[in-house]
Formats: structure tokens, sequence, C-alpha cells
């Protein structure tokens, strides 16, 4: 079985985390399991022959499906946020016609690969995409995220990025379903540091009117105008890969406090670093998370406070922080790339072989 990856995401935005890290990912670790099934995985090339294509992204509002597939169609679609918050995700007249003409090339695929059961429900219900072709294959953790016990390196990082002893880290992008401003209001109301890691959050060309960039725009405004020395809020930027596991190791606790996801990979990667987790008390995070996670109402702001400034108080050894440490540990065991790659080579050869609606994922996200 011969099949090709469309690996244009690892050439444009989503290189650097999410979509990117999963392309990267699969891709590498079904090159390592599959040989022994007789697999042979490459980069899509227009003129190759193959017994089915992947396409690791699909875009809700630009076409990224073939209009005539020759072959066998795969596309992992990792959420589709944007129409549960239409407002603030505006795809403008041409945006819409191309979605409609998504959803209609979507038709021509065999399966559709998400990342959870809440964006599998979102799938059927905004896609209306069948659900007995629909399959959740939960993301791995890349291994550079573990937990660092150097501490002459922790510190080293801790004083390249200026960062205090004590703080509250968010990783990602500012949208809307991230809701960080929630989270910055919610640290400023028990004094604690709040450290955001991401590329977008210090970005300077962006349009300040688009209903996009509104989170974005007023985070911005916020740190400009901040006078407050009790409650600082650090904007690093982009940063290395390799600094990131050391910034999980450095935080006193990693929030989550998105409206939204499709599956939450930063939590995970706290968790592996041995940083205790807090987030909204959304689906798709239980899902994920489990019970290794302290939950908040994300529209609730004394809520979220409350949650971060009850963990943040205790000292490192203190017996919650451990157990929850110790939860941590436990629920990130069940997630790999090996894992995910193995699911879903069992979806090509569903596909490739029979029909994809007999190929049923049980509880434990494994092959029936």
């Amino acid at each position: 079985m011969k099949v090709g990856i469309d690996l244009s995401p690892l050439e444009k935005g989503h290189r650097v985390r999410g979509i990117g890290s999963y392309t990267r990912n699969l891709f590498a670790w079904l090159n390592k399991i599959g040989p022994k099934s007789g697999l042979t995985v490459e980069e899509l090339n227009p003129q190759s022959k193959y017994d089915l294509i992947h396409y690791p992204y699909f875009d809700l509002f630009f076409i990224s499906l073939p209009w005539q597939p020759q072959t066998k169609i795969v596309v992992t679609i990792h959420d589709v946020i944007p129409l549960l918050f239409p407002n603030h995700y505006p795809p403008g007249i041409k945006g819409q016609i191309k979605f409609l003409i998504q959803k209609i090339l979507l038709k021509q695929t065999k399966a559709v690969i998400t990342d959870s059961q809440t964006s599998k429900n979102d799938i059927i219900k905004y896609l209306e995409y069948p659900a007995e072709k629909i399959f959740p294959i939960q993301l791995g953790i890349d291994s550079g995220f573990k937990q660092i016990k150097d501490l002459k390196f922790l510190a080293s990082v801790q004083k390249k990025y200026h960062l205090p002893e004590k703080f509250v880290l968010y990783v990602g992008d500012i949208n809307y379903n991230k809701n960080v401003p929630a989270l910055v209001k919610a640290c400023e109301k028990v004094a604690i540091p709040l450290v955001i890691v991401g590329k977008q959050a210090t970005e300077k060309n962006i349009d300040r009117n688009h209903p996009e960039n509104q989170d974005l725009v007023w985070l911005q405004d916020y740190q400009k105008h901040l006078t407050s020395h009790l409650s600082p809020l650090i904007l690093t930027g982009y940063i290395p890969q390799g600094d990131l596991p050391i910034i999980y190791n450095l935080a006193s606790v990693y929030c989550q406090p998105s409206l939204a996801e499709g599956f939450g990979l930063p939590g995970l990667e706290a968790m592996v670093c041995s940083c205790p987790v807090v987030c909204s008390n959304i689906p798709v995070l239980k899902e994920i998370y489990n019970d290794a996670a302290i939950y908040f109402d994300p529209y609730n702001i004394n809520d979220i406070a409350q949650k971060i400034n009850d963990l943040c108080s205790h000292d490192l050894n203190h017996e919650n922080r451990k157990r929850l440490i110790l939860k941590g540990v436990k629920q990130i065991k069940k997630f790999s790339w090996e894992k995910c790659a193995e699911e879903t080579l069992e979806i090509y050869m569903k596909i490739v072989r029979e029909d994809p609606s007999r190929a049923k994922l049980g509880q434990d996200n494994t092959l029936l």
C-alpha cells in the first residue's frame, strides 16, 4: 500500500506548533511502523500514483481538497472552532462561498480523522458529515517535553526570559476561543504574574480593526499600559522549541482558559513537565485531561482566579500539588505519536481494503 501525505502545513504558518507538529510526527511514525505492514509513505507528489492520499489539514474557508480526486482520500479536521463563534471569525463573502465548496469536496473523502470525540460531534453538527466515517484519534506528545531537575539549566532559562519565581503559564495563540483576556484579569485579581508564550502575542503587523484580532489588540494594549508591579504580564513572543519544556518546568501552574478547543495539547505538555494544570470545564478538556486537572468556569473570572490562587498558594511539596502532578504523569501515558500513527494506519488499511464505516474505534480509541 502506497500513501501520499500532503506536507504543505510544514511550509506554512502551521509549521511551529499544532497542525505542523501533528503532520511532522504522524509522517515520521508512519515511516517507522509502516514497513512491517507493507506501507510505503511519502510526501505527496502530484505526478505519483497512490492507493490513498491523506490531507492532514482542512481549511474551512479556503480550498484545501482536490476537485477531482484520482484515488481514495482521507482528511484530518482538527476542529471547526470558527463555526462555533461566527461573529468572531467572519469569513466574508468569498470565505462563505469557499466553505460551501469545501463541504461539497469533503463528501468525496472516504474518512475524516479528528483529534477528539468533542471535535467529531462538532464535525457532524456543522459539516453534516456521516458519523460512521469520522474517527477520533488522539495526538501524542513530543519527546522533548519532560521533567528537568538541573537547577543551573533551569536558572539560565529563567534569567534569559526574565521570568519571576512564581508565575502562571499560557502557551498558544490569542484568538477569541482561547479566552486570554479572562486569564489576564484573573491573574491580575490575585496578583500572580502571567507568562504568555507564542509568536502571535507580539506580532505588530496586524489589522487592529479585524474582528479576529480584537483579543490580541486588547492584550497588547493592556501590556503597554500596565503599571502595576504586583501583577506583571510577560509576552515572550516566539521561543525556540528547546526552551519551551524548560519554561513548563519553571511555571507554578499551566492554565488553559479556552471556550473551545479541538484537543488541548499544551496541558499535556505541561503534565509531562510535572507542571500542574488548571483549565476550563469544557467537554474536550475533560475528555483529554480527565481527573489530572483542576477545572473552572471560563466565563467566571473569580472562579478562574480562585482556582489559580489555590494552587499557587501551596508550596512545591504540598500534597494537593503533588497529587495533581502524579495524576498528570498517569494521564499522559495514554498519549503517544506511535499510538496515533498505529490507529491512523488501521484507518488507511480499512479504506484501501474495504469500507471505512466498518472500522470502529472502541472507548480506548483502539480499533475493534
